[in-house]
């Protein structure tokens, strides 16, 4: 193939992708069942139809976004494609400062008492905590838009928002797709308003004959908001205008979005006289289960980590069914017109939720929309549709504020409006490992915001795999733990190592904030991914193309995480040729060899970080929140190259405007003994520069200038520190341009 490929060639593969994917559902059963239904390199060899496709993956409600797989077709030219594609789907949208914080979640924290004890005991262990979350819970009857008058009254549950927000801490709270259908039977069901309005407006999905479609979610029988009406948005924003007025929350957690139904086709239809109705499955998890390795007996946190049990975590999963059945549909804009059943469509699929009918749990492929398009045309748009709304209604309420937005299900595109979770994972060793590709697939995928369940959801985690994890989902972009009902807690407080673990990992994440943010702006500009691949940072080198263990954050770090239970060590591969890498924690100079599987020590509580020479770091002092984190002093760490060469760049600017009007840009060169440090921008800085880390000077330079002037300075094991540079910068770290020499 030309390895220069035209914009109208992107454009062409893209739309047959859209059009391909608007034809197909897989649906598996476990996130295993997907790798093994679609076994995919991150380099995108698709294993899957042998042809160009963007398959979209259902896992027990759960929606996986396959990277672009075209991206990967030519390795060499892999950013290129970027820079073609995104200007096609959008650019990813550019987060607030805080949504890099540390965020807690449960299903399970089912008052505002249990939300406050929480909050309570992150500050009594002194772990930083920037947003708490809601699941369902929180919920009246577990109805959107609604929250318990008597587990969530209105009142203490504003004073305890209003003292987070005192405290520059945030709250999001989940947020389902489907509305309620009132039972009109039900005395307390006439006043609400999120049904009877929508209904009034007719902006919800319709059978084939007119009729409203009624499912069934987590409040009973329900119907599914159209986002191709034309009330809709206006709908939708006075719903969410009128709960923040009520329940002032931070952001949204959309869920449930594919769209999910837990019965099949229009099952409520003259039967929501039965609501509210219960799930037709056990709510919560009642297994026993543990991670592999897991001591039962617990004596110790040491012994549970050095007894090797032959254990296999596995899910409790059940698949709601319905005697319902679905009707059929002959439409001239479906891509089905006179195949027949579209629920059955003439093409074999692995659809595992226990028959081949669409319809089982999702909305059906005979749901119609406004204009008469049939969900199975656009099923995949609908959380892009849905994630599009909720970012409006946001707007409409904040308009200078950014929306922040985590959503499940997501399609090209979807990243302009939200970051995305990896679903319902499980507490064991194979789904810590398998978050690793699903990032950098979200990233290919212009989803850079990507995060996953740390500890898992789905099952009993414990100390070990907790302590593995969290320092792992630390240098994701989105950091969150979050479990299900009727599992053990697994807060960091919960076990002593966990707790340290934790500590360590978000205090060398809020070091690196300033790092982090520069890549989430840099990602909004280019589409280029945060957490990037051996193959995306070498692409030439094919032996790399399979590593999936490893990952690089933006071009300077590098992450080696432990993924199995019992080992105090773990291997990894430190690419490139004449590279030099940098121990983060010592700043020792490493002596690996490009290419050779390294061993490097992993005792528990600790997970190998390196910097690979050449890059430059901005960092900053970390606090207990990103507020307090932003008003501490500023350091740089610099790490050169063989060639004794370093390079990188900063961006700041106040952290949730949309529309930025001042912003600061820094570039940092190190050359010949000599750092420059060019500012840009109007945005200001009043932090001082505490702090520079020199590593990789061969010997002791005689002496340091800051602007010309002499600063002390000290030399250890090849690297520079120079620790007393506030004097020199009180009016704000990068008020004006500066050199640094040695």
């Amino acid at each position: 193939m030309n390895q220069v490929l035209s914009k109208h060639y992107l454009l062409t593969m893209l739309v047959i992708q859209l059009m391909v994917t608007s034809m197909v559902y897989i649906q598996c059963t476990t996130t295993k069942d997907i790798t093994q239904t679609l076994h995919m390199s991150f380099i995108g060899e698709l294993q899957l139809f042998k042809k160009l496709s963007l398959v979209r993956l259902l896992s027990h409600g759960v929606l996986f976004s396959v990277s672009l797989i075209f991206i990967s077709l030519v390795v060499q030219i892999q950013k290129m494609l970027s820079n073609n594609m995104f200007p096609e789907i959008g650019l990813p949208a550019m987060q607030p400062y805080w949504a890099l914080g540390y965020h807690q979640c449960r299903w399970g924290y089912d008052t505002v008492e249990s939300l406050e004890t929480v909050v309570e005991n992150f500050k009594k262990f002194d772990i930083p905590l920037e947003t708490i979350w809601s699941d369902i819970d929180y919920m009246d009857g577990y109805k959107d838009f609604t929250n318990d008058p008597y587990r969530f009254p209105t009142d203490k549950f504003r004073k305890f928002l209003d003292d987070l927000h005192n405290n520059s801490q945030h709250y999001v709270p989940i947020f389902d797709a489907a509305i309620y259908v009132p039972n009109p039977n039900n005395a307390t069901d006439d006043d609400y308003e999120p049904f009877h309005l929508g209904n009034e407006s007719d902006v919800f999905l319709k059978n084939p004959d007119g009729s409203l479609y009624i499912g069934a979610v987590w409040p009973g029988y329900t119907v599914f908001p159209d986002f191709l009406a034309n009330n809709t948005q206006e709908y939708w924003n006075k719903m969410f205008k009128d709960w923040y007025e009520r329940i002032p929350f931070d952001g949204i957690w959309t869920d449930m979005n594919e769209v999910s139904s837990f019965c099949v086709g229009s099952c409520g239809t003259d039967r929501y006289f039965d609501n509210p109705v219960h799930p037709p499955f056990e709510v919560g998890y009642s297994g026993s289960d543990y991670p592999l390795g897991f001591d039962k007996s617990n004596a110790s946190e040491w012994k549970s980590i050095s007894k090797s049990i032959a254990a296999t975590a596995t899910t409790a999963k059940s698949s709601p069914t319905s005697s319902s059945s679905s009707s059929s549909i002959d439409s001239k804009n479906t891509l089905a017109s006179g195949k027949g059943n579209i629920n059955y469509p003439p093409y074999a699929i692995n659809n595992d939720q226990g028959d081949h009918d669409l319809a089982t749990h999702a909305v059906s492929p005979n749901a119609t929309h406004a204009d008469g398009t049939v969900e199975y045309d656009i099923h995949n748009l609908y959380g892009f549709l849905q994630e599009r709304a909720i970012r409006e209604a946001l707007l409409e309420i904040h308009p200078d504020k950014r929306p922040f937005i985590i959503g499940r299900s997501s399609f090209a595109g979807s990243g302009q409006n939200m970051g995305h979770w990896g679903g319902d994972n499980s507490a064991d060793y194979y789904m810590m490992y398998f978050s690793i590709p699903q990032a950098l697939s979200m990233g290919l995928s212009g989803i850079p915001f990507f995060g996953v369940d740390a500890c898992g959801f789905n099952g009993n985690t414990d100390m070990e795999l907790c302590s593995r994890w969290m320092q792992l989902a630390s240098f994701f972009p989105f950091y969150r733990n979050h479990n299900v009902l009727g599992a053990i807690p697994q807060e960091p407080y919960v076990w002593e190592a966990v707790m340290n673990a934790t500590k360590t990992s978000i205090n060398v994440r809020y070091s690196l904030l300033p790092y982090y943010y520069t890549l989430l702006h840099e990602s909004h500009v280019t589409g280029i991914p945060i957490m990037r691949a051996f193959n995306w940072q070498f692409p030439y080198n094919k032996e790399l193309a399979g590593v999936d263990t490893q990952f690089f954050v933006g071009d300077a770090l590098l992450v080696t995480p432990v993924l199995e239970p019992g080992v105090n060590h773990t291997k990894g591969v430190f690419p490139g040729e004449n590279a030099v890498y940098y121990d983060f924690y010592t700043h020792k100079k490493q002596k690996f060899t490009a290419g050779k599987n390294e061993t490097l020590a992993a005792p528990l509580g600790h997970i190998p970080l390196h910097i690979k020479g050449g890059n430059i770091i901005p960092t900053q002092e970390p606090g207990y929140t990103t507020t307090e984190s932003r008003k501490n002093p500023f350091g740089l760490l610099v790490a050169l190259d063989a060639e004794g060469t370093a390079s990188g760049k900063l961006y700041l600017d106040d952290g949730e405007s949309v529309d930025v009007e001042e912003a600061l840009y820094v570039d940092f060169v190190a050359s010949k003994n000599k750092l420059v440090a060019s500012v840009f921008g109007e945005y200001e800085v009043r932090q001082p520069l505490a702090n520079v880390t020199i590593l990789g000077v061969d010997s002791e330079p005689k002496k340091v200038l800051f602007n010309n002037e002499t600063v002390s300075h000290k030399y250890e094991n090849g690297a520079v520190y120079l620790t007393d540079l506030e004097k020199f910068t009180k009016e704000g770290a990068f008020a004006e341009e500066f050199t640094l020499q040695w």
